[in-house]
């Protein structure tokens, strides 16, 4: 066992002179990544056995307001929920890059009114529209102006919106009014072509994950159960993306809801470390952060947030990168920034999370 330990502490050691390595040559930038300051202990710790890595993408809401029209931003934000399904993130975050506020509350989300939303509540409301399984939209989300042209997207097609005729091991579903059918469950709307009974009593229109089972008997079979809706991600399936709100930058990193924060953090910027996807290397993670900036970048939203005057925004970051050097246009659009920063990160990402799959 002391072999062991001694191996994998050598590793880290490796891992870490690499990281270094890499951060101090072949930058293109006249401001080469600093040694961070900003390091907790407690983050330090390779993940447990039973914890999956997380990555999440924090994007300011101000990029919507750069559309020209309804039908323009509504499929800028169709761009960015493709972006993250298809490389499998965990929870968008959407921030406002000017506010001063602490109110980290959901009641931008709770204009059901109908009346035009711009900003951070109209992409989160397209975000989360999206995400959702196609038969539990209308019962979830009212009319609203913000989704007229939701219509003209191109589905996610992420493994949880299942169709009628596909059985699964887990279905998402939202409860439904059993006021008649006595108190030995509540009926759930799986999107099958009948409803299913749970093994609790729930208020109607809730979301909620449904563990199925093997048995496929609709009308006589055993009580089915709901399950956190971390459970399917648990056992290695993509189960779609968690949208959240912060009024400023710093209440992204403040407001994390995954125990011990985001213990990496990754800044993109055209004034970020030049460094080859193949030659970046990331640190065990559990919980990793990749933020994107606006029209006039990260530097704009820190110099903005209150909380963060006199902070530098490389100090804010463990990796301060440039994923696209060398471009030919003088502007790179966010959406399409996460497009390509996203399969920038992939193969280092990736080898994070095979690490972990082998000591698991």
């Amino acid at each position: 066992m002391g072999k062991q330990k001694k191996k994998k502490e050598e590793k880290r050691e490796e891992r870490a002179a690499q990281n270094d390595a890499a951060n101090g040559g072949g930058s293109e930038s006249s401001h080469p990544p600093k040694k961070k300051k900003r390091k907790d202990p407690e983050n330090d710790a390779v993940p447990l056995p039973n914890e999956t890595p997380t990555v999440t993408l924090a994007i300011p809401g101000s990029i919507i307001n750069n559309a020209q029209s309804l039908e323009l931003a509504t499929r800028l934000a169709g761009q960015v929920a493709r972006a993250a399904t298809i490389f499998r993130i965990d929870e968008v975050v959407v921030f406002d890059s000017k506010s001063t506020s602490e109110d980290d509350s959901t009641e931008i989300m709770e204009n059901d009114s109908g009346e035009n939303e711009t900003g951070a509540p109209f992409l989160m409301r397209i975000l989360r529209y999206l995400e959702t399984p196609q038969y539990l939209r209308k019962s979830l989300f009212p009319k609203h102006n913000s989704l007229r042209f939701v219509g003209l997207l191109p589905p996610l097609d992420a493994p949880h919106h299942l169709r009628k005729h596909e059985w699964a091991s887990y279905r998402e579903g939202i409860t439904r009014d059993n006021s008649n059918g006595g108190s030995v469950g509540t009926l759930v709307d799986v999107g099958l072509t009948k409803n299913v009974m749970i093994d609790q009593v729930l208020e109607p229109g809730r979301r909620v994950t449904v563990a199925m089972g093997t048995n496929r008997n609709l009308d006589a079979g055993p009580l089915r159960k709901i399950v956190p809706s971390t459970r399917p991600r648990e056992e290695g399936m993509y189960w779609g993306y968690k949208v959240r709100y912060a009024s400023n930058i710093s209440s992204v990193f403040k407001k994390c809801p995954y125990q011990g924060g985001y213990d990496h953090r990754i800044g993109t910027s055209e004034h970020g470390s030049v460094i080859s996807s193949s030659e970046l290397i990331l640190p065990p993670f559990r919980h990793l952060l990749i933020a994107f900036g606006g029209l006039a970048g990260l530097e704009e939203c820190v110099e903005e947030d209150e909380n963060l005057k006199g902070q530098n925004v490389r100090d804010l970051f463990d990796f301060y990168l440039n994923t696209c050097p060398h471009q030919g246009s003088r502007t790179i659009r966010t959406e399409e920034a996460i497009f390509i920063s996203l399969q920038y990160f992939q193969e280092p990402i990736n080898r994070v999370t095979q690490n972990y799959e082998h000591l698991s």
